[in-house]
C-alpha cells in the first residue's frame, strides 16, 4: 500500500510547493497594493513560453553564434534565470497601467487585470499557437529514480527542490533585508511608509515585478508537469487564490502549508479517484473555512510570518 501511494505523495509534495510559490507571488502583490491581480496566472503561462523560446529557440543552427546547438542543460539554465526576469519586466508595464486605479474602487483594478489576462492569453495564441508544447529538459532531470521496488520521476524531486529553495530565498529576502522590511511595512500602512520618505511607487513597481517573476519561475518549473498551453494560467491562478485564503491572508508560512496540503490532497486523491483530484482541493477549502473562516494562520498583514 505504501509503495503504491509513495509516488503520488511525492508528486503531491512537488505540486504543493509549486502552488505555494505561485501563491506567495500573488500574496506579495495583494499585500502591498491591495489589488487582486487576475493576470497572475497569465504571467505564469507566459513564463513557460518565454522559457520555451530560450531552451528550444526556432533558430537556424548557425544563428546567434550557434546558440541553438548549445547543450540543452545550458539553455535550460538560461531559461530558468532569464525567463522570470523577462516576464517581470512585462509585469512592470501592467503595474504602470494599474497606478491610475490606486486609491479608487477595487473594481477598476480587477477589471484592468482581467483585461490584461485576456490580452496576454490571446497574444500567446497569436505568437505560439494553441497547440500544447513541451519544454525540453536536460538528461540529468529525466528518467526514473528507483527506491527498492518503487520508481519515482527524477524531475519531481528537482521541481520540489527548486520550489523549496525559492520559497526559502523569498522568506530570507523579506525577513533579513531592508527592502523586505519596507515591503512588510507597506503591507501594514502605505501612507506611513510614504511619510517616512520611502519611494512608494518605486517599491510597488519592484514588488509587482518580483511577484510576477515568481509566477513565471513557477510556470517554468511546472511546465514539464502540466504542459505548456495558452490557458494553463487559468488552471494556476484559481489554486493560488484558494491557497492564500486557506492558509490565512496574513501568513507567509500559512500559504506554504496550505499549498502543501492542497498538493498532497490532490496527489493522493488522484491515486484512488483521478476524476476527483481537482475537486478535492475545493472540498478541502470548504472544510477548513467552515471551521476557521480566516484560514489556518490568518493574520492582519499579507506578509506577516
Amino acid at each position: 500500500m505504501l509503495s503504491t501511494l509513495a509516488p503520488h505523495l511525492v508528486n503531491g509534495l512537488a505540486l504543493g510547493l509549486l502552488f505555494a510559490l505561485l501563491a506567495l507571488g500573488f500574496m506579495l502583490i495583494v499585500g502591498l497594493m491591495e489589488t487582486i491581480n487576475l493576470a497572475h496566472g497569465s504571467f505564469f503561462a507566459l513564463g513557460a513560453y518565454v522559457a520555451l523560446m530560450i531552451a528550444a529557440p526556432p533558430l537556424a543552427p548557425e544563428a546567434l553564434g550557434g546558440y541553438a546547438t548549445w547543450p540543452i542543460g545550458v539553455r535550460y539554465a538560461l531559461a530558468l534565470v532569464v525567463g522570470p526576469i523577462v516576464v517581470g519586466v512585462f509585469g512592470m508595464g501592467l503595474e504602470f497601467a494599474l497606478r491610475r486605479t490606486y486609491g479608487k474602487d477595487p473594481l477598476y483594478g480587477l477589471l484592468l487585470t482581467f483585461g490584461a489576462a485576456i490580452v496576454i492569453e490571446e497574444a500567446i495564441r497569436l505568437i505560439w499557437g494553441s497547440q500544447e508544447r513541451v519544454l525540453p529538459l536536460p538528461p540529468a532531470l529525466q528518467g526514473p529514480v528507483p527506491f527498492g521496488d518503487v520508481f519515482f520521476a527524477r524531475y519531481r524531486f528537482y521541481a520540489a527542490g527548486a520550489a523549496a529553495l525559492a520559497i526559502v530565498a523569498l522568506w530570507l529576502f523579506i525577513e533579513r533585508t531592508s527592502i523586505g522590511a519596507r515591503i512588510k511595512a507597506g503591507s501594514y500602512d502605505s501612507e506611513l511608509v510614504r511619510a517616512l520618505g520611502i519611494n512608494l511607487p518605486r517599491l510597488r513597481l519592484g514588488v509587482f515585478a518580483l511577484g510576477i517573476a515568481l509566477a513565471a519561475f513557477a510556470g517554468i518549473v511546472m511546465a514539464p508537469i502540466w504542459g505548456i498551453r495558452p490557458q494553463v494560467g487559468v488552471d494556476a491562478v484559481v489554486p493560488a487564490f484558494l491557497i492564500i485564503v486557506l492558509g490565512g491572508v496574513g501568513s507567509f508560512w500559512g500559504a506554504v502549508l496550505a499549498g502543501l496540503l492542497v498538493g498532497i490532497v490532490v496527489g493522493l486523491t488522484g491515486a484512488f479517484a483521478g476524476d476527483w483530484a481537482i475537486v478535492s482541493m475545493y472540498l478541502l477549502f470548504i472544510v477548513v473555512v467552515t471551521f476557521r473562516a480566516r484560514g489556518l494562520f490568518g493574520r492582519r498583514s499579507a506578509l506577516d510570518a
